[in-house]
C-alpha cells in the first residue's frame, strides 16, 4: 500500500500545477482538496498546516510543506521514501 497524500489547492495557482505534476511523474494518486474557494476547507487548511500558501501537502498524515518544500525534498533524495511509507490503516 502507498502512502496517502492531501494536497490543499486552489485554481489558476502554478505552484500547485507544479507540485501536482510532480506527484504525477512519480506514479503517485493523491487526494486534492480544492480549498480557493471554500471558506471551510482554507480554514481546515491553515489549522492543519500553519500555513495560509497553496498548496499545502500533507504524505500519510504529516505536513510536508508547499510546493517549494515537495520539490526540495525530492531534489535531497528524501521524497521517495516518505511516498513509499504506508498509509495507517
Amino acid at each position: 500500500m502507498a502512502a496517502r497524500v492531501e494536497i490543499y489547492t486552489r485554481d489558476f495557482c502554478g505552484y500547485c500545477t507544479r507540485a501536482k505534476n510532480l506527484l504525477a511523474s512519480k506514479g503517485i494518486a493523491f487526494s486534492e482538496i480544492r480549498a480557493g474557494d471554500d471558506a471551510e476547507k482554507r480554514r481546515e487548511m491553515i489549522q492543519r498546516s500553519q500555513g495560509t500558501t497553496y498548496p499545502q501537502i500533507f504524505i500519510n498524515g504529516r505536513h510536508v510543506g508547499g510546493s517549494d518544500d515537495i520539490h526540495d525534498l525530492d531534489r535531497a533524495g528524501q521524497l521517495d521514501k516518505l511516498l513509499a511509507e504506508p498509509a495507517a490503516a
